[in-house]
């Protein structure tokens, strides 16, 4: 029997791309560790690449000689999906969009391509399904599809050739993981072919002006599968944040070169798909009956957006190892500030466990939380409840001062909006003019806060 050539094999960074002939504990290029996976070397191409660059035909000009000009939007018909954009979709703009399976991409997607067809040619890529399988999904959103082109389809070439014919302004791919090019032997999801399909449709979608949307799958750890240079290749990166069993969905913007970044928009799953949501601030403010120890109301800021967020805190006695878990807070900064807490207030938790929950499931990663999260935890640990209407925010610093959060009037004027009477802020926050029906207890430090919430 003859022996068969055995494919040549290389070791990709799925971080960023690099290549090693042996595996390696940790990346020689990025040094990420454990990022090494084995895929088929690519044999050089014969002859010149089919697909080209449209930055070797452009000539060196100076910059203040550029014609610059606003981008034209072409709005999606979900306000929510807009909001992130940045306004809507930009002509030759790339998107990619990634999420939890079954958490509502597709169905987001499909619901702004039928809205948009009204208005401009749309197509609709679908490696995933076959036609029918897409067609039954828009019957049961109630889509008409009068006007939405649907390609089953996962060879690169035969899409392109397709984009050609239709010369659609927005085209949606559903999934880059599942394309593959004929000019690499790799099969479809590998580092180099999620790489070069979508180095490939970048590249179409600035020649022929066109805007294209790549849905991306995410990783247990929820990253976006595939190598990290994804993410630099595309002009806008979303991502779907929530639980499945709840029917709010998050979509937040990590990067966008048209907009604002970690703008969010926020749906509700229904039976006929998303529906953007006005008011989001009521999906994180609990319904009490009446006050309870461990609640505490901040303001957050989600790109240009101000949120109510309840905190909620439960401490309880642990014995010698008590834990510090939280959940939509940073870990390691809950137990630093359990420590300024005792250091500078007095107060101390070192034998008790220390739950913090963000409610709705929403994710808060600015340092505005940390006084709210502070006298959640003092109001748990005496049992005492805050005042009904009571709001809060804050940054605590390790020499237990309470630094300003930014754009502090807007954080304000939207509490006072939503009925609350009370607010515990940094002095530096504090307007020159007073807001009708807002009471305001400016304070310096942590100790100060402390003692003000005693006298309520």
């Amino acid at each position: 029997m003859p022996r068969m050539a055995r494919d040549k094999t290389v070791y990709t960074c799925r971080e960023c791309g690099g290549t090693s002939p042996k595996w390696l504990g940790q990346c020689p290029h990025c040094k990420a560790w454990n990022s090494l996976d084995e895929t088929v070397a690519e044999p050089a191409p014969a002859g010149r690449h089919r697909f080209q660059s449209i930055a070797a035909t452009q000539p060196v000009a100076t910059l203040a000689d550029i014609a610059a000009s606003e981008v034209e939007r072409m709005p999606t018909g979900q306000e929510e999906l807009d909001r992130v954009l940045g306004g809507g979709v930009v002509a030759g703009g790339v998107v990619l969009i990634g999420g939890d399976p079954g958490i509502g991409k597709s169905t987001l997607l499909l619901q702004a391509l039928d809205a948009m067809s009204a208005r401009i040619p749309v197509l609709y890529v679908t490696g995933e399904e076959s036609g029918a399988q897409v067609a039954l999904r828009a019957r049961r959103l109630g889509l008409s599809g009068a006007k939405v082109r649907v390609l089953a389809e996962i060879q690169l070439e035969r899409i392109a050739a397709a984009i050609e014919a239709e010369a659609p302004a927005l085209v949606v791919i559903d999934s880059i993981q599942t394309l593959y090019s004929e000019q690499l032997t790799s099969a479809p999801g590998s580092v180099a072919q999620v790489r070069e399909c979508a180095a490939q449709l970048t590249r179409i979608a600035k020649t022929r002006g066109c805007a294209v949307v790549l849905v991306g799958h995410v990783t247990k750890e929820g990253a976006l599968a595939g190598p990290r240079v994804l993410e630099h290749i595309v002009d806008t990166v979303l991502y779907f944040e929530g639980d499945t069993h709840s029917s709010f969905r998050l979509v937040r913007a990590i990067k966008n070169r048209f907009g604002a970044v970690n703008e969010i928009g926020v749906f509700a799953m229904t039976e006929r798909g998303l529906k953007g949501v006005s008011n989001p601030s009521a999906i994180f403010l609990s319904t009490h009956g009446e006050p309870v120890p461990g609640s505490c109301v901040m303001v957050t800021l989600e790109g240009s957006r101000p949120l109510l967020v309840e905190i909620q805190a439960l401490v309880d006695s642990g014995g010698p190892s008590p834990r510090r878990l939280s959940v939509g807070l940073d870990r390691e900064r809950l137990a630093m500030l359990l420590a300024v807490l005792h250091r500078h207030a007095g107060i101390a938790c070192t034998d008790q466990d220390v739950f913090v929950n963000a409610v709705g499931g929403v994710r808060i990663g600015e340092p505005a939380a940390d006084l709210a999260v502070l006298l959640a935890i003092h109001g748990s640990l005496r049992g005492k409840a805050l005042p009904r209407g009571f709001v809060a925010f804050g940054e605590v610093g390790l020499a237990g001062e309470v630094r300003p959060a930014p754009r502090g009037q807007e954080r304000l004027r939207e509490a006072a909006k939503l009925g609350f009477a009370v607010a515990l802020v940094p002095k530096a926050n504090a307007p020159k003019k007073p807001i009708e029906g807002l009471t305001l207890h400016p304070v310096e430090r942590i100790e100060d806060a402390i003692d003000v919430v005693r006298s309520l």
